[in-house]
């Protein structure tokens, strides 16, 4: 099945744009997530993580297989939503299988989502997810090379405001590229699924 302009996208608030790499993904080939014709090149520009230490998806990464997710604390739906799938997902892992998968959120709101928010928020999952801030500009440049579209959004009436952001979950492997995406209504069974069979395989499309 193939997918043009990348409609993974809804959520937090509306999208207005969000485009991506052809992709492909269904039963032929074995997986539930969607496996990119041609990968992302994950870009090596650091982010900041929530020890206040410089973080690169490229030169931090040391697990075979890292889940990366843009969204924020603030998010009263789908962000919630996601994180506790990907969080039950591990949990189907062997505890071998476990430790070659790192998960990696970083925020789409910086401005309210400081250090101490962050990992407040990630240890209602897991104290060893890593929590990504920065400023918003380099936020953007580094989810555009993704795939990913973050955009800050319109002013609420009670103050404060949206946060446009597309919802799916890039899979980052450790030799700097992003093969397979996964879509919100991915389920946790899925991720587990999918997981084993790209750490069993080592293989990127």
């Amino acid at each position: 099945m193939a997918i043009g302009a990348l409609a993974l996208l809804a959520g937090c608030a509306r999208v207005e744009d969000g485009s991506a790499a052809i992709v492909v993904g269904g039963d032929e080939d074995g997986y539930h997530g969607a496996v990119l014709t041609e990968p992302y090149d994950v870009p090596e520009v650091a982010l900041v993580d929530t020890d206040s230490a410089d973080y690169s998806l490229v030169r931090d990464v040391s697990t075979p297989l890292t889940l990366v997710f843009f969204g924020y604390t603030h998010c009263p739906d789908v962000c919630q939503m996601v994180m506790s799938t990907i969080t039950s997902g591990l949990t189907r892992l062997s505890p071998d299988e476990r430790a070659q998968v790192g998960v990696v959120f970083v925020t789409t709101d910086p401005a309210r989502d400081d250090a101490g928010t962050l990992r407040s928020y990630l240890d209602q999952f897991d104290d060893g997810f890593i929590g990504l801030t920065g400023d918003l500009g380099t936020i953007m440049a580094v989810a555009e090379d993704l795939g990913v579209y973050v955009a800050k959004g319109e002013k609420l009436p009670g103050g404060g405001y949206e946060v446009d952001h597309s919802t799916q979950v890039v899979g980052v492997d450790d030799r700097g590229g992003a093969p397979i995406v996964w879509t919100e209504g991915t389920s946790s069974a899925e991720f587990a699924l999918d997981i084993e069979k790209l750490l069993a395989e080592q293989v990127r499309p």
